[in-house]
């Protein structure tokens, strides 16, 4: 059998098959809601975890780059150690004063060379120390979060076990009302939809008020609802309204209405005894 072009649908098949599609959505945001902050949870973590791996890499690159300075100074005292016992020789050999104090001069400077590397060397050594500390606190940050993350994972992937088959029921079936309802109208069913805070794009009228935002309906455009005859929103809220009884939904009669008709009864039945 060929599908209806939703374009070919009436009034009230459009707005019964909205209703129906938003009473599958809201039992899908029911579901969603069951699962709490978990899914935010989860990624704050995830994130978390991210953001520790992150500083570990570069703590560990800043400790291998303090590694190489040492070595490097450490090749720079032996160079320096090696010129300083080249000029002792050559001292036992100069022939004059001038160059006993060049040769003098060399070896003070490759002995302050050797202090000042040495320095490097310590100050390198601390940071390290320091970095291999906080390099630890990370790594330590990193494995207690990855612990919560597996609990709060495992919590979620219970909900979403429990939920997850007739959840995709739903969505199939989202789908398929969707098939049924002209682009422009589905368009503006969702941007309704989104906008709203309970996620209710469309409502029925409650006690002569929208099932949205509860404001009053004058009783022409309440006509108009019942009619089916075009799609009327809320002048306040926005929301599409429908026909409690093409919505398919059973009001209670307000009290007084009740009241009334007892009263209305009583005095029918006074009226046939005094006759």
């Amino acid at each position: 059998m060929a599908k209806k072009d939703p374009n070919d649908l009436s009034v009230e098949e459009r707005l019964k098959t909205l209703y129906q599609m938003q009473t599958a959505l809201s039992t899908i945001d029911e579901k969603r809601a069951l699962r709490g902050e978990l899914p935010l949870e989860v990624q704050d973590l995830e994130d978390e975890i991210e953001g520790l791996s992150t500083r570990i890499d570069k703590i560990q690159h800043d400790i291998d780059e303090f590694q190489k300075a040492v070595t490097q100074k450490k090749g720079e005292i032996l160079d320096a150690q090696a010129s300083v016992d080249r000029y002792q020789k050559q001292l036992n050999e100069v022939k004059n004063n001038r160059e006993y104090d060049t040769l003098s001069k060399e070896i003070e400077f490759q002995s302050l060379e050797i202090e000042l590397c040495n320095k490097k060397i310590r100050e390198a050594q601390a940071r390290i120390a320091e970095k291999q500390e906080e390099l630890k606190v990370n790594q330590e940050a990193v494995e207690e979060r990855k612990n919560d993350l597996e609990v709060k994972k495992n919590e979620l992937d219970e909900i979403m076990e429990e939920t997850r088959a007739e959840e995709d029921k739903l969505k199939m079936k989202v789908k398929d009302y969707e098939a049924k309802i002209e682009p422009r109208l589905l368009a503006s069913f969702k941007r309704i939809r989104k906008n709203a805070r309970n996620g209710l794009g469309i409502v029925y009228v409650q006690r002569d008020a929208c099932g949205g935002c509860f404001n009053k309906i004058p009783p022409q455009r309440q006509l108009d609802i019942k009619m089916h005859k075009k799609i009327i929103v809320c002048e306040y809220c926005g929301r599409i309204m429908i026909d409690p009884e093409l919505a398919g939904v059973k009001l209670e009669k307000p009290a007084g209405d009740e009241k009334k008709t007892r009263k209305r009864s009583i005095r029918k039945t006074a009226k046939k005894t005094e006759e």
